[in-house]
């Protein structure tokens, strides 16, 4: 621990000595980033997940102390950290190692292809440190209110653990279990069982005398979501939805409902439903959607005014008011810590930056309680103070405390040399707005230029560090070509977040005929047509979605785009269309799909290109980059590869990070910065 310690303070050292050079992507990647920031109901105490060069360790703080690690985890094995969950009172802690927290049910990836695979597993620990307790495997850790019991899920079944009885199985369903949350008085587990196609509420009995007894609650056609009970435990509310058909118009259908279940007798009735238009379908945050306030109101998440708002819901009555009105989106929402009013996290008056923000549920004026250049996200309680992931254009993400000014719960070293990126817009070709920022190049001589494509797309890139380590890791690689001499152009295409509804539900994107290739290309455009820029040395890189549109760019337009890093892409968009269209118009879709992918224009591709995947990817199955490099060897492409046995799509090893981005290095090196132009 101690030199784990010593070796991140020396990274710090050198960073902060000098400025970012060539050979910096070993110590920039390896700065500590943290994630999984949680706090206990009943006490200023917190915890979260810090990443040190790929060594993962679980830090505490509380308010007015300094940060301890609990765990001494020394290597780069891969081994996630995830799912913590605290006591009440803060003195005890439950954690999740290995396993892939977007895939839990599924295999266990072992990325450091160790001889004996490693398994998930969940412990419980004290905050004071000491020798964590193995519980077994599992996931999904939330303690009772006692704090003496731990309920958990794995693979469709429901665990209880006390440190007198151990781990007992209580209870298994159909799909797989998720989302549980105990009632007020500890006798109950709300959860929802998911079913791939639909899902149920359900509610488990702990406290019957023999066996758990387990009942659904309302089941329906569509998915049951976002359970929560009632301050007193005796109702539960939960949101059902169905997915709009592909032949809807926007203008059609009420697709989702808000519902409520009187435990005592099963009735059910729905509080509130979305009416058809704007908002008919249902959309919400990444965190948790649905609170039941002590004074009845219900707020939820609702896209009405085409912006993703906060909306008070009186069950009585089944009016809802919008909370947090104004042209931006929230990205998540809880209550405070008295249950009075709404904490989010917004890109209010800054759509390319997130702060915090508080307002009463009875509505009011909102009040911004962070500010700075940074962004802030993420805002957590631990009983009444409040705490965030706080990033800078020089900073990771870091746990901060909520003040007149941020503290930092841990050190937060900054990165010299990285300058704040520029805030960009330009219009495609059919008149699309897009926002990016621009990384210029170190240098005044003409030089090379990149277009950055992010994945999801679900996501937007901000002016600064990511609280994703994905997307942290490529914000230093930006700064890094930028320090080489690249202006890089980090694109937020349509389809991806930040930008209100009509942005990420814009027609004609995907596989319905890759609309957001026009933004990608039109940032080549914009790019070439710099007066600092060689219009012959424009490059691109991406992963995930955006390996898919790299892809797609090289495919049709190696006239503008020489050279290529395409990260784990989708390059075959062809897959099963719904079973309500009929022969013709499925024949049409697929056709489209195909047009729509990067195979589907192969015989125009003329560019370079270095293909980079995990074999163990479970997002982008690893064929996708096989059929893509037998198309280009068949068509003498150049093309070059790297692959990872037994890594995921997020590359969970550091080692393998710094490799890919060395791999990627070199080869825009290569191909773009000294290539020889007429």
């Amino acid at each position: 621990m101690t030199r784990r310690i010593a070796l991140g303070l020396g990274l710090c050292a050198l960073l902060l000595a000098q400025p970012a050079m060539a050979d910096d992507l070993a110590a920039t990647l390896a700065l500590p980033i943290s994630s999984g920031l949680v706090g206990a109901a009943d006490t200023p105490r917190f915890a979260w997940v810090e990443n040190a060069g790929g060594v993962r360790n679980i830090w505490v703080a509380a308010r007015g102390g300094p940060a301890r690690a609990i765990t001494a985890f020394t290597e780069d094995d891969g081994q996630q950290l995830s799912d913590l969950a605290l006591t009440r009172d803060g003195t005890r802690l439950a954690f999740v190692r290995g396993g892939d927290p977007e895939f839990p049910d599924g295999s266990i990836p072992n990325t450091a292809a160790s001889a004996t695979p490693p398994k998930q597993q969940l412990f419980v620990t004290t905050t004071t440190g000491g020798a964590a307790e193995r519980v077994g495997e599992g996931h999904a850790p939330v303690f009772a209110p006692d704090g003496e019991r731990l309920a958990y899920t794995r693979k469709g079944e429901i665990w209880l653990w006390s440190r007198a009885t151990g781990g007992q199985r209580i209870a298994t369903v159909a799909g797989d279990a998720s989302r549980l949350e105990w009632s007020p008085d500890g006798r109950e587990l709300l959860f929802v069982d998911e079913r791939g196609d639909h899902s149920f509420i359900a509610l488990l009995d702990v406290a019957a005398r023999g066996e758990a007894r387990l009942r659904y609650l309302d089941p329906g056609l569509g998915f049951a979501v976002e359970p929560c009970f009632a301050p007193d435990g005796k109702s539960i509310a939960y949101i059902r939805f169905v997915d709009p058909p592909a032949t809807a118009t926007s203008d059609a259908g009420r697709y989702w409902s808000i519902r409520s279940v009187e435990l005592a007798t099963g009735a059910a009735r729905t509080l509130w439903a979305a009416p058809a238009g704007a908002g008919g379908a249902y959309a919400g945050t990444r965190a948790r959607n649905l609170f039941w306030a002590k004074d009845g109101t219900i707020v939820f998440p609702w896209e009405r005014s085409g912006w993703l708002h906060a909306y008070a819901l009186d069950p009585a009555r089944g009016t809802a008011r919008d909370l947090t009105p104004g042209a931006f989106e929230l990205e998540s929402f809880l209550l405070s810590s008295d249950g009075t009013g709404l904490v989010y996290a917004a890109n209010a008056g800054d759509l390319e930056r997130r702060h915090i923000w508080t307002v009463p549920l009875t509505g009011g004026a909102a009040m911004r309680l962070t500010h700075g250049a940074g962004s802030e996200t993420i805002p957590t309680f631990a009983g009444t103070t409040l705490a965030v992931l706080a990033t800078s254009a020089t900073q990771l993400a870091h746990p901060a405390l909520v003040g007149d000014a941020l503290a930092p719960l841990h050190d937060a070293p900054s990165v010299a040399g990285f300058a704040a990126p520029e805030t960009v817009t330009f219009a495609a070709e059919d008149g699309v707005l897009v926002h990016a920022q621009l990384f210029r190049a170190h240098g005044a001589d003409k030089h090379p230029a990149l277009v950055y494509v992010h994945g999801g797309p679900r996501r937007q890139m901000l002016p600064g560090f990511n609280t994703s380590y994905y997307y942290s890791n490529a914000y230093i690689l930006n700064q890094h070509f930028a320090a080489e001499g690249y202006d890089v152009l980090s694109i937020n295409y349509r389809s991806g977040t930040g930008y209100g509804h009509d942005f990420r539900e814009a027609p004609g994107q995907a596989r319905g005929g890759a609309s957001e290739y026009r933004d990608v290309l039109a940032a080549g455009k914009w790019l070439a047509a710099r007066a600092d820029v060689d219009p012959a040395r424009i490059g691109i890189w991406g992963g995930s979605w955006g390996g898919y549109l790299t892809a797609l760019a090289l495919a049709r337009n190696s006239d503008l785009f020489a050279a290529g890093v395409d990260f784990h892409g989708v390059h075959a968009m062809v897959r099963p269309v719904e079973k309500t269209l009929s022969p013709d118009a499925e024949a049409a879709a697929h056709q489209l799909q195909w047009q729509s992918s990067p195979l589907g224009a192969i015989a125009t591709w003329r560019s370079p290109v270095l293909l980079i995947h995990g074999d163990d990817d479970k997002s982008v199955d690893f064929y996708q980059s096989l059929l893509l490099a037998r198309e280009l060897t068949a068509r003498q492409v150049p093309f070059e590869q790297l692959v990872f046995p037994d890594e995921r799509h997020d590359f969970f090893r550091y080692a393998d990070w710094l490799a890919s981005y060395r791999a990627t290095d070199d080869f825009l090196d290569r191909t773009l910065m000294h290539k020889v132009t007429r």
